[in-house]
């Protein structure tokens, strides 16, 4: 088992910046790729961003490119979302991810956190 907290979510005008973390506790971290996802209300969930368990491999969602950045501390057992320049768009609750696949982009993960809500005002 894998449990992941999501924290950082808050809320911020358009263009500003917000860093959630994902705590993970429990089997191996180093083991897991691990993604963040988001859901918007009325909408699916959806894809955001996904890293690798050994940080070589990066992939984003098209409406984040350029925009949010993930990445991953193995030692502190926590993955990152930078997200800069930030749009109305963009609010959402914030989910983590972690799978034992080579990256996380499908909603079908293995493991979930509770979410962090992120609200961009225009």
């Amino acid at each position: 088992q894998v449990q992941l907290v999501e924290s950082g979510g808050g809320l911020v005008q358009a263009g500003g910046s917000l860093r959630l973390s994902c705590a993970a506790s429990g089997r191996s971290f180093s083991n897991y790729a691990m993604g963040w996802f988001r859901q918007a209300p009325g909408k699916e969930r959806e894809f955001v961003a996904t890293i690798h368990r050994s940080r070589a491999i990066t992939y984003y969602a098209d409406s984040v490119k350029g925009r949010f950045t993930i990445s991953r501390d193995n030692a502190k057992n926590t993955v990152y979302l930078q997200m800069n320049s930030l749009k109305p768009e963009d609010t959402a609750v914030y989910y983590c991810a972690a799978d034992d696949a080579v990256v996380v982009t499908s909603t079908k993960a293995e493991y979930w956190g509770q979410g962090t809500q992120v609200t961009v005002s225009s």
